[in-house]
């Protein structure tokens, strides 16, 4: 089974209203798996967090697979400390994740973005 997270922007109270429906599905079993959402308030936050080098940073950890952000950067041809930066914000949000030897994974098969330009 794939790993599938959505992104994008979303109110505080849209975010409820799609939560409090997905309990009422699970509660009335018409749920196939669990859904992941990462959202912000607005566009501005989303791509505070979500940059083109960190994207590429995701990119990479898909296509190689684990490795230590020493590695990653050496791959990206990229100063250490910046995708220590870049890795860190993507750690905090669940975008990518620790393996237990302390590589840095990314553990979705689809990252699916949704962007709402206008409120």
């Amino acid at each position: 089974m794939s790993r599938h997270i959505h992104i994008g922007t979303e109110t505080p109270a849209h975010g409820l209203e799609r939560f409090i429906d997905s309990w009422e599905r699970a509660e009335r079993e018409q749920v196939n798996q669990a859904e992941v959402h990462l959202n912000f308030e607005n566009l501005t936050m989303l791509l505070s967090i979500v940059t083109p080098k960190r994207l590429e940073i995701l990119k990479t950890l898909r296509q190689k697979g684990a490795m230590s952000i020493k590695a990653l950067s050496t791959l990206l041809n990229r100063d250490y400390k910046n995708v220590h930066v870049d890795v860190s914000s993507l750690l905090q949000v669940d975008l990518i994740e620790k393996t237990k030897s302390g590589k840095i994974n990314a553990p979705w098969d689809v990252i699916d973005a949704h962007l709402r330009l206008v409120a």
